[in-house]
């Protein structure tokens, strides 16, 4: 019981202190000065009388959502005496290995620099900028020659350090259950099974309404969609982020969406916000990045070439060269395992004080990275709206699908779960896959480490998306990657090699989203 208050206090005085820097307190404070004009605030009950004026003003609600929105990123409370290292991975021989790994990234990265010529960053010409400037909402048009860039690393290049993953005290002859030596990651991590997944995500049981499933055609709207629809309009009106939160668990109604996942988010788009936005925008046309190459070059392998996804281009190359320039995105690596990558000042190599974080986010793009914003695009057409979600959307949840943690959320644990929960309740189906070198991972691994974008239709990918932020966790991409797995089984079991299998899952833009995870989930014996 002490533990527990002390952790808590500890939390508390951590969320005041973060918040104190924030431009919530500010204002707070503005108005708490303001309201001390107001003839019902008396001096011998000035706390009450603030507090009361707080609360009726709304303010009260703005400082609870921005609590509610700390709470869902910060770290499960360790030890006071834990390292920084610790916060942000406690596990030594993950950190290692995200160690090796970014080491090996930096290098790619320096060697395509060295190789090309070209370097990390430089600052435009004046004729560049102005350029620049003029096709900012039409970069699409610009065709420069990239056939020289090469991605600095996909999925699948990620996927074979997960595999050789191990954990040093399991190596000295201990004896490996059978099971393990089946799936690819080697890794003893606790996941969680049907049951503990059912309990997890209860409210997608079969007796409760969903969107994805109550609202097909043939269902009267009466009977559920209208309710839904009603009770989301009283949510937002309330702009309570829990509430907001708990209500998309059952989906989000498409007109009620975007504004849904920005008060979850906690995002209120302020004018500091969007000169923010414009700042970094300045930042992008005055200087030139090797990364922005890298980023030019993945639009136009990825999302230029979806059907879904092309006509906004544009959308895409403003929103993550912004991205890229951001400063304020290096926070969340105080609870990621990751390091932001380092470079020197030319001529400077190895003096610490002459090292900066390059990308000045510390995030560089992998093969694939604009399928995270491509589909945000559906929901905000304005820019630097758009900007904010994605960011948010990025330090809360998609960093953890490429970095190696032992987060439940983490690409590692998602991985171990996919292959745990199809040894467990597909056994023949695994055995069979595995036998004709078709380990199932191999075909998963690209759909979570994307969170299943590109994949599936765009109505369904929000609809996914959707429980993800209504359950905090990613964990439902694993669920889903399996569900897909076992409603393909029958055709599966008749394969005979990797290429076939692959053949049967290459298209998922017919699934349905919701009907799979409640199958699986709620209809699976177990």
């Amino acid at each position: 019981m002490l533990q527990e208050e002390s952790d808590l206090s500890l939390i508390i005085a951590q969320i005041v202190q973060k918040l104190k820097g924030s431009n919530l307190y500010t204002q707070l404070e503005r108005q708490a000065w303001a309201c001390l004009q107001r003839p019902e605030i008396r001096l011998e009950s000035l706390k009450e009388d603030i507090k009361e004026f707080f609360k009726i003003s709304g303010w009260e609600k703005k400082l609870q959502n921005a609590v509610y929105s700390e709470l869902n990123v910060y770290p499960l409370p360790s030890h006071p005496a834990a390292s920084p290292e610790h916060l942000k991975e406690p596990l030594v021989y993950m950190r290692k290995a995200q160690g090796s790994w970014e080491k090996r990234i930096l290098k790619s990265l320096n060697s395509m620099c060295t190789e090309l010529s070209i370097p990390l960053a430089r600052k435009r010409p004046l004729g560049e900028q102005k350029e620049l400037l003029s096709k900012w909402n039409e970069m699409g048009t610009d065709e420069p020659d990239l056939s020289h860039f090469r991605p600095v690393y996909a999925p699948k290049d990620f996927l074979e350090v997960l595999i050789n993953l191990r954990n040093p005290n399991y190596e000295n002859g201990d004896s490996i259950s059978f099971r393990t030596h089946l799936g690819l990651i080697q890794v003893p991590l606790k996941v969680k099974n049907i049951p503990e997944l059912k309990e997890c995500f209860v409210e997608l049981g079969l007796s409760t309404g969903q969107l994805g499933i109550d609202d097909a055609t043939q269902v009267p709207p009466e009977l559920f969609e209208n309710e839904h629809v009603r009770i989301g309009q009283k949510v937002l009106a309330q702009q309570d982020s829990a509430a907001a939160q708990q209500y998309v668990r059952q989906g989000s109604p498409t007109a009620l969406r975007a504004e849904l996942w920005a008060l979850i988010l906690n995002i209120s788009s302020q004018p500091e916000d969007i000169l923010y936005y414009e700042q970094l925008k300045t930042n992008v046309i005055q200087h030139d990045l090797l990364v922005d190459s890298l980023i030019y070059k993945d639009v136009k392998l990825t999302a230029s070439n979806d059907d879904y996804y092309f006509v906004f281009e544009d959308y895409l190359y403003q929103v993550l060269l912004c991205f890229s320039r951001d400063t304020s995105v290096l926070g969340h690596f105080a609870y990621n395992s990751a390091s932001p990558p380092k470079s020197y000042i030319r001529g400077k190599l190895g003096l610490e004080e002459y090292a900066v974080f390059y990308p000045p986010n510390g995030v560089i793009p992998f093969h694939g990275f604009s399928m995270y914003v491509a589909p945000l695009c559906f929901l905000y057409h304005e820019p630097y709206k758009l900007y904010q979600i994605f960011r948010e959307m990025y330090v809360r949840f998609f960093f953890r699908l490429h970095s190696i943690s032992s987060h439940p959320s983490g690409i590692v644990s998602l991985c171990l779960l996919f292959e745990t929960l199809l040894q467990t309740y597909l056994p023949q189906l695994f055995y069979h896959l595995r036998e004709i070198g078709a380990q199932p991972l191999r075909i998963s691994f690209k759909w979570m480490v994307r969170a299943f974008s590109g994949y599936l239709a765009t109505d369904q990918l929000l609809l996914l998306w959707d429980r993800i932020l209504g359950y905090n966790s990613l964990e439902i991409l694993a669920v889903l990657a399996a569900a897909v797995f076992a409603f393909r089984a029958v055709n599966l079991m008749e394969v005979t090699s990797l290429a076939a299998a692959e053949a049967v899952l290459a298209d998922l833009s017919t699934l349905k989203v919701m009907p799979l995870l409640q199958i699986f989930l709620f209809a699976t014996v177990t």
